[in-house]
Parts: structure tokens; C-alpha cells; sequence
């Protein structure tokens, strides 16, 4: 019983918390957060040539002499399957 009741008394906790620490989020800072978190136009994996097929992807690793990496994933993008 006292652990739930230290339970029901954490989560009522939560969003009292995430008030607290959010603040009052603008819609000027909103998008000056979106402009600090966007990568810049000189990150290296930009300089990639990528391919979105395969067999154009086989092509030109062929020409080149080069290997294949493919980046492929199933379920959520945060790993939250």
C-alpha cells in the first residue's frame, strides 16, 4: 500500500515537473530552436552521393570499384518497437 501510494504520488508529480522545466515555449523561440538543431550545410554526410535503388546503386559502386552500404531498419526510428 505505501508503495503505491510513493507511485500515485510520483506521477502526479509529472506534469507539475514538465511545466516547470519546459517553461513557456514561444513560437520565437520554437523556431530558433529549430534553426540551432537543424544540421548545417557543411555536415560530411551531405558530401554523400546517395542512392535511393539499389540497382542504380550497384551501378555505380561498379563503376567506381567501391562496395555497397545499405542502411536499412524496421520498427520505429527511436529503436521504441
Amino acid at each position: 500500500m505505501k508503495r503505491m501510494l510513493v507511485v500515485v504520488g510520483l506521477l502526479l508529480m509529472v506534469p507539475a515537473y514538465t511545466r516547470l522545466v519546459a517553461g513557456d515555449l514561444t513560437e520565437e523561440r520554437c523556431s530558433t530552436l529549430i534553426t540551432e538543431l537543424q544540421p548545417g550545410n557543411d555536415a560530411l554526410w551531405r558530401t554523400i552521393p546517395w542512392k535511393l535503388s539499389v540497382l542504380e546503386a550497384r551501378a555505380a559502386a561498379f563503376k567506381q570499384d567501391k562496395p555497397i552500404f545499405i542502411w536499412a531498419m524496421d520498427g520505429h526510428p527511436l529503436g521504441c518497437t
